[in-house]
């Protein structure tokens, strides 16, 4: 099983390039974060490989960073996601918007990736929201601290007073502050949140 190829870049485009291993030349599937990287052709470059074997082919699968193999290694554990819908998740997301967008289960942006409908968005978000946090480089996500801050803490505060769950609340003012296109005063949070949750 090949897991790691160093050698001349003989050929290279978006899909696809050709890796020269001592006069052997490895044809190698790649996403476009990993094309876009690429030295010139005839420089040395290093891969991190996955062999992919089916009843007909050996595929190779190549990828610059050990965070785009393992991060395509989860999506291809996902049922209904195969090598090539998973390369086109990483050539159209970044592997730290990918992590923040299961771990945040934001099924809108996974769902922006060609070939990827709303269902099997939100079946990654579900499969994947606990292994992610294991993909090697990525921070913890910090896009939604400041949420966590001034009025959304006292909103969550208020109607957890309320008698509200904690979740359902932080939930519908997660909802808010999304479909808001700048900062929410309090009293506007508490109201609308008050307003979600009747939604249920």
């Amino acid at each position: 099983m090949i897991a790691f190829l160093t050698g001349r870049l003989a050929f290279k485009a978006p899909t696809h390039l050709t890796l020269d291993v001592q006069g052997v030349g490895y044809e190698v599937h790649i996403p476009l974060s990993t094309y876009y990287a690429l030295p010139n052709l005839d420089e040395v470059t290093a891969l991190n490989i996955h062999t992919h074997l089916r009843e007909d082919a050996i595929q190779l699968f190549g990828f610059l960073s050990q965070s785009e193999k393992e991060s395509f290694l989860l999506l291809t554990s996902v049922s209904g996601i195969g090598p090539k819908l998973a390369l086109s998740v990483l050539s159209s997301l970044s592997v730290t918007d990918l992590v923040h967008a299961i771990q945040s289960e934001d099924i809108e942006k996974l769902a922006t990736v060609p070939g990827i409908g709303k269902k099997s968005a939100g079946r990654i978000a579900l499969e994947l929201k606990e292994k992610v946090d294991k993909v090697h480089g990525v921070r913890p996500q910090t896009a939604a601290a400041p949420e966590l801050d001034g009025p959304y803490e006292d909103a969550l505060s208020a109607l957890v007073n309320l008698g509200y769950r904690a979740q359902d609340a932080k939930e519908a003012l997660k909802r808010v502050t999304k479909a808001a296109t700048g900062a929410v005063a309090l009293k506007e949070l508490i109201r609308k949140g008050l307003k979600e949750l009747a939604r249920g």
